[in-house]
């Protein structure tokens, strides 16, 4: 990986490494770069576990993605898609993050629906195994 291969723009907090177009970017380092993920290792994990699709199919961390392929994420109950618009291997910021990719994603479900499927009155004490059922469909488990 020479220096050569990589175009060094300036951002806002300085310059940040693109991967260029012969350079090769491992999918869970691009998901972690575009702030998808957390930390590296989560996307690596989600990748292990089968949470992230490449085009239609499960990849393994260290697949390559280019310019156009449509990544799936399935993390915390709520799929990601995006279409890859441009390879970085850094993490940078969340608006330049944000530039790199084109978000499909379904809208996330209102905020007031995921709070009431799990709330309970306080003071009812421990749920009884009908009332954790019904939690439970409540939730979609």
């Amino acid at each position: 990986m020479a220096a050569a291969d990589e175009v060094k723009t300036q951002g806002p907090k300085g310059p940040t490494a693109q991967a260029g177009p012969s350079e090769p970017v491992r999918i869970d380092s691009w998901i972690w770069s575009v702030r998808l993920t957390k930390t590296r290792s989560m996307a690596a994990t989600a990748c292990r576990a089968g949470h992230v699709q490449l085009n239609g199919e499960r990849v393994k961390p260290a697949h390559t993605v280019k310019v156009g392929d449509e990544v799936r994420l399935r993390l915390e109950g709520r799929e990601r898609v995006v279409v890859v618009s441009q390879l970085i291997r850094k993490r940078v910021g969340a608006a330049l993050a944000a530039e790199t990719y084109v978000d499909n994603s379904p809208p996330p479900p209102a905020r007031s629906d995921v709070l009431a499927a799990g709330l309970r009155d306080r003071g009812m004490g421990r749920p009884t195994k009908r009332d954790r059922r019904e939690m439970e469909r409540l939730r979609g488990l």
